[in-house]
């Protein structure tokens, strides 16, 4: 029953040949925005990957800003927001990320700024503190290792080499000054 059901439903619209291209590309925006938040950007690019023509795209698109649909600073800020603090990404990640998406210029740089300078060491420091691994206290060569691999991370997660350095031996020595004894030797 419910195969039959299947064969007389309509098909979506973007595979009916003969549907309106604007009904078509408005399903697809419809689809994509309930999905979750997406850049303008990344909406041109699924309407032109299912053939939607160009003009007609744009069309939409404009009428879904203009209704508030679609709004770039609002997913910039959104964006920023929420890998800063779920991923711990620092301001050159998340300023890449938001590139790829199409969001540049003032409209990044301003959902930037409000990923605070101490929002941003907060979440670096607590993901210091879940990826640190113990090692030898009494060798130093230990403790440099684990330095690059901690600073290699953060740097690897958009923070500045300076800023990545200085919290990773933060981190390293208090630690270290809560375990004077370091592991037992053999």
């Amino acid at each position: 029953m419910a195969e039959r059901r299947r064969r007389q439903a309509a098909p979506p619209p973007e595979q009916d040949p003969e549907a309106n291209p604007e009904s078509v590309a408005r399903a697809i925006l419809l689809r994509q925005l309930t999905l979750g938040p997406r850049s303008r950007l990344q909406l041109e690019r699924k309407l032109r990957e299912r053939n939607v023509p160009d003009e007609v795209s744009a069309t939409l698109l404009e009428r879904f800003e203009d209704v508030g649909l679609v709004d770039d600073a609002e997913f910039a800020r959104m964006w920023v927001r929420s890998r800063g603090e779920m991923k711990s990404l620092g301001r050159g990640a998340l300023r890449r990320e938001l590139n790829e998406k199409g969001i540049k210029g003032d409209v990044a740089e301003d959902a930037l700024d409000e990923l605070t300078p101490e929002a941003e060491e907060a979440a670096a420091r607590s993901l210091l503190a879940r990826r640190a691994r113990p090692f030898d206290r009494r060798d130093p060569a230990a403790r440099d290792k684990e330095l690059r691999r901690l600073v290699g991370m953060l740097a690897r997660k958009g923070h500045a080499p300076g800023f990545a350095f200085r919290l990773a031996a933060e981190a390293l020595d208090a630690d270290a000054d809560g375990d004077d004894a370091g592991p037992s030797p053999g």
